[in-house]
C-alpha cells in the first residue's frame, strides 16, 4: 500500500530526504509533528509558497500534525538564502500584522487549531534570549568553517557586499527553533524548498547532540517555470493569494496561461486530483490541453479562495474569451477620471496605463500587429481617441492578443 512518502515522490514534492527509509517507518509508525517557516516579508503569502503548503496539506490529511511557523523572530534578522543582498528588517508591529495576515491564508489549506495543526510564531521564544546564555547552550555546538561551505553563505561571501554579521546567525537561529519544537511539541521533521537544506541539517544535528534523537529533513525541488521563470511571478509582478493583492479572476487567469510543458507537474504539485487523472490531463493536446489548463486554474484558484470565487472566476474568464458582456466586475481594473474620458484619451495612451503596453511605441506595434481590441473589436488605427461613448455597461474592455484583458471604468 502506498505510503504518504510514496505520494509526495509521486506529486514530484521530493527532492532531499536525511534518512528516507527511517522517515518512512516513522510515518508508519505514528502520527509525525512537522513544521515549516513562513517569512512574515508582507501581509501575504504568493504563489512561490504553495509548493510547501500543499505539502504540508497532504501530510496533514494522512494524519501527521502540521506546525506552521511564522518567522517574527527570524524576520527581525533576515535571511540570507537565496538573497544577492540583505533583506530589509521589518519593525515588531510590521511582522504581527503580516503573521496575521498569512494565517487566514494557510487555513484555507490547512486546520491549524492546536489539537490538529498549529500556528506559532519563533518571537515568542527568540525575543527573549541572553546572547551569552545562547552562545554558550547552543552556539558552541556550530563550526564556522562548516556553516561557511552552505550554498547559502557561500554565495554571499563571494559577492562584493558580502554577508552581515546579523545575518551569519540566522542558520543558529532556524536550528534552534527546530530544537524548541521538539522539545515542546515532539516535533521529528522539517520541510521546506531545498534552499534551505543546510538549515535543515543543523536543526536535526542539533537535536541529536542535545536530546539525543533522530530528527528528518526533507527538501522540495526550487521551482520554476519552463520558460525559466520563478514560480509565483507573472509580466505585472507577484501572484499573491491575497484577493485584495492578486484578485480570484487574476489568480485564474495566471493558471490558465501556464506553460504547455508545466501543465502536468502544477496539476500534480497544486492541486488535489488523482493522480491518474493528472497525467491524464497531462497527455492531452490541443482543445484538450487548453481544457486541462481551465481544470487546473478552477482547482487552484478552489484551494485558494474556496468554490464560489472560482466558479466566478471561471465564468468571467469564458465571457471574456467569449467576447461576451456579461459581469465581468472581476477582471483587471483601471479607473481613468471620466473628464479624460470626455475630452477623449488616445488609445495608444490607455494601453500604457492599463499595462497592456510598456510603451506608445510598444501600443503602436501592437495595433499594426492586430493584436489590440477595444469592446472585442481589433483597432486598426494607431491614431484612434477613446472617449466615454465606448463605455458598454460602464465598462471599456481593451484585450490584448487573445488572453490578456482589461477593464477600464470612468471614476
Amino acid at each position: 500500500m502506498p505510503t504518504v512518502l510514496d505520494t509526495l515522490k509521486e506529486r514530484g514534492f521530493v527532492q532531499q530526504c536525511t534518512d528516507e527509509a527511517g522517515l518512512e517507518k516513522l510515518f508508519a509508525e505514528k502520527s509525525v509533528p512537522f513544521y515549516c517557516g513562513f517569512d512574515p516579508t508582507a501581509d501575504s503569502l504568493h504563489c512561490g509558497s504553495l509548493m510547501p503548503i500543499m505539502a504540508m496539506s497532504i501530510l496533514q490529511k494522512a494524519g501527521h500534525h502540521p506546525i506552521a511557523i511564522i518567522g517574527g523572530g527570524t524576520a527581525m534578522v533576515g535571511d540570507p538564502s537565496g538573497k544577492t543582498e540583505m533583506r530589509k528588517l521589518l519593525s515588531p508591529d510590521d511582522i504581527v500584522r503580516n503573521g496575521q495576515g498569512i494565517l487566514g491564508q494557510l487555513q484555507r489549506y490547512l486546520t491549524l487549531d492546536d489539537a490538529v495543526g498549529r500556528f506559532v510564531n519563533n518571537a515568542d521564544w527568540l525575543m527573549s534570549l541572553k546572547y551569552i546564555d545562547f552562545l554558550r547552550d547552543i552556539g558552541r555546538y556550530f563550526k564556522v568553517n562548516e556553516m561557511i561551505r552552505a550554498e547559502a553563505y557561500r554565495q554571499r561571501l563571494e559577492r562584493e557586499e558580502g554577508l552581515s554579521f546579523i545575518e551569519f546567525n540566522y542558520q543558529l537561529l532556524q536550528a534552534y527553533d527546530f530544537l524548541l519544537l521538539n522539545q515542546r511539541y515532539g516535533c521529528l521533521l522539517q520541510i521546506g524548498g531545498d534552499d534551505q537544506w543546510s538549515n535543515i541539517l543543523a536543526g536535526s544535528d542539533l537535536i541529536r547532540k542535545l536530546e539525543t534523537k533522530q530528527a528528518y529533513g526533507l527538501t522540495f525541488p526550487l521551482l520554476t517555470t519552463a520558460r525559466g521563470e520563478k514560480m509565483g511571478k507573472s509580466a505585472t509582478g507577484a501572484v499573491w493569494l491575497s484577493a485584495e493583492r492578486t484578485s480570484p479572476y487574476q489568480f485564474y487567469q495566471y493558471w490558465i496561461n501556464t506553460d504547455d510543458r508545466d501543465v502536468e507537474r502544477f496539476l500534480a504539485y497544486f492541486t488535489q486530483l488523482p493522480m491518474d487523472e493528472v497525467r491524464s490531463l497531462g497527455k492531452a493536446e490541443g482543445a484538450a490541453l487548453n481544457e486541462a489548463k481551465r481544470i487546473l486554474a478552477y482547482e487552484a484558484t478552489k484551494l485558494c479562495h474556496g468554490a464560489a470565487a472560482a466558479d466566478r472566476a471561471k465564468a468571467d474568464s469564458a465571457t471574456l474569451f467569449a467576447g461576451g458582456a456579461g459581469d465581468l466586475s472581476a477582471a483587471p481594473t483601471t479607473t481613468v477620471e471620466r473628464d479624460v474620458l470626455v475630452a477623449g484619451i488616445a488609445f495608444v495612451d490607455l494601453l500604457v496605463k492599463t499595462g497592456l503596453a510598456d510603451s506608445k511605441n510598444a501600443a503602436r506595434r501592437l495595433i499594426q500587429q492586430g493584436g489590440a481590441y477595444l469592446n472585442n473589436v481589433a483597432v486598426t488605427d494607431a491614431n484612434l481617441v477613446v472617449k466615454d461613448d465606448s463605455l458598454q455597461g460602464g465598462a471599456i474592455m481593451l484585450r490584448q492578443g487573445k488572453k490578456k484583458h482589461h477593464r477600464v471604468v470612468a471614476g
